[in-house]
């Protein structure tokens, strides 16, 4: 504060790039407002003074300086003409003798102070009136002139600004922390549905690790809910103020995955015009979910093990090395174990990503929660929609329970959605749900295989061999089918002209 008022003495003008960096960097409301007081009551030396805002058509203080609690009330009442001249008619007041002065001649209330010199200046952001600053002394009628009002004026532009500024920081504060509230509400477990015997596994490890900074290992395939767990892991545990990033790691060429993940240095490659941050750092002191983790190349598998091992990142064609504080969750739809004795995966890395495995059961291995998954998609999908909830026929529900689920939770609740559209009664029927009819003990007839490509091929026929249709439609993701595809060795002739 006596660099800036030394700075005034000297240069006024000069001493106001010092306030503009004194008061910028105060983000919550009521600290700068109580800064941009002691500035403006210091620097031109004022006897007292205080700010007001504007707020629902009234004024109502927010700071002040030289005045005790009791005579708070009488200044600002005292002071109302003036401080209402200044932000009504949105113009600076400068009077040297208040009482003397024609404008406030009527004010009972300037007479009652006995103030002999004020300077009052309207604080605005843009055209929108915030408030005024209001300074006098009773005592030298030449504490003000035309250069401290001229100071004042810009000063008041610089503390609105920064007034502006710290309202809306604060504003988006609340929002996130609401975001917050509701993702945690969200991602709670009581939003992972499931009673079953294998649900209630998953239940029991996700409680013992979710306040831990151990990697965990989803194993399971699509459709399952592995980010589900994921994210209800970050947001259940210590690090849910803190980020959470996924990505997902399939279908992505090595050196852009390499960048997404560690990020780059301006001129490393062609298109690297700037530096730019990796997911890892902006991760830092939260969760990373690696998703389809097995599909990363053995470069980048190298590099992930050395942030599991020391923390440390290096971004591509860059020699700086970076540290970061991260959860790793990784998951996979392959059994990782396997993919570590062909090869294709190192054994090293393996272990650091499997230190807690939670592995995520099909559907077909918890049919007892079906009734449950169905009637939270059904109230889910109301309520988004806000029109009045369906049931499911008890015809329609047992051939749920007959179905084995290919794509699992996630073809269920698509099931459900297409059905809740088609369906034109208040009831589902069983043939809205556009499954296959499965008799009574005929699923012990058939290896889960069979049926599943049975499944598989019959809803590739009916979208007329549109791979993308037939991915939606099962709630799997286009590369599942793609790998079942090739795994049955049926490219078919549909197949090779569809979309997809």
């Amino acid at each position: 504060m006596n660099n800036i008022i030394t700075s005034f003495s000297k240069n006024p003008f000069r001493a106001l790039t010092e306030i503009a960096q004194s008061i910028n960097s105060i983000k919550e409301i009521e600290p700068l407002l109580t800064k941009v007081m002691d500035i403006a009551v210091e620097t031109v030396a004022a006897e007292r003074g205080f700010l007001v805002l504007t707020e629902d058509g009234e004024f109502h203080l927010k700071a002040a300086r030289n005045m005790s609690r009791e005579s708070i009330a009488d200044i600002t009442e005292a002071s109302s003409s003036i401080i209402k001249t200044a932000i009504e008619q949105n113009e600076p007041i400068l009077t040297h003798d208040a009482q003397a002065d024609p404008r406030f001649s009527g004010s009972e209330s300037v007479i009652f102070q006995q103030i002999s010199s004020a300077a009052c200046v309207p604080l605005k952001y843009g055209d929108q009136p915030l408030g005024a600053i209001y300074l006098d002394s009773r005592l030298d009628r030449e504490m003000f002139n035309e250069e401290t009002l001229e100071f004042l004026l810009a000063f008041a532009d610089q503390a609105a600004i920064a007034i502006e500024n710290a309202h809306l920081f604060e504003h988006l504060r609340e929002e996130n922390l609401q975001l917050q509230s509701e993702v945690q509400r969200i991602y709670a477990f009581d939003e992972i549905i499931g009673k079953s015997a294998k649900m209630q596994e998953v239940f029991e490890i996700m409680t013992r690790v979710m306040s831990s900074n151990i990697t965990v290992l989803l194993e399971g395939e699509s459709g399952t809910g592995k980010e589900l767990v994921a994210r209800a892991l970050h947001y259940n545990g210590h690090r849910k103020n803190k980020p959470f990033v996924a990505q997902f790691c399939g279908n992505l060429a090595e050196s852009l995955l390499e960048s997404e993940l560690f990020g780059h240095k301006k001129g490393s490659f062609t298109g690297a015009i700037c530096d730019k941050k990796g997911l890892f750092e902006y991760a830092d002191g939260g969760t990373f979910f690696l998703d389809e983790i097995s599909e990363i190349s053995p470069q980048i598998q190298a590099k992930l093990l050395r942030v599991l091992q020391d923390g440390e990142i290096r971004r591509v064609g860059d020699t700086e090395t970076r540290r970061v504080d991260v959860r790793i969750v990784s998951a996979t739809n392959r059994n990782l174990r396997e993919e570590v004795k062909n090869g294709l995966f190192r054994e090293d890395l393996y272990y650091r990503l499997n230190v807690i495995q939670i592995k995520m059961p099909l559907l077909h291995e918890r049919h007892g929660d079906i009734p449950l998954l169905t009637r939270f998609f059904l109230k889910k999908f109301a309520h988004k929609s806000g029109e009045k909830l369906k049931k499911l026929s008890r015809e329609s529900l047992r051939a749920m329970e007959r179905y084995h689920w290919p794509g699992n939770v996630r073809e269920l609740e698509n099931c459900l959605e297409r059905a809740i559209v088609l369906s034109t009664g208040e009831e589902i029927q069983q043939e809205d749900l556009l499954i296959p009819k499965t008799e009574e003990g005929e699923s012990g007839r058939k290896t889960l295989k069979e049926i599943e490509k049975e499944v598989v091929l019959k809803i590739l026929e009916e979208e007329g061999g549109n791979k993308t249709r037939t991915a939606e439609v099962l709630g799997v993701s286009l590369r599942w089918l793609h790998y079942k595809l090739n795994e049955w060795n049926i490219a078919g002739k549909k197949n090779r002209t569809s979309a997809g």
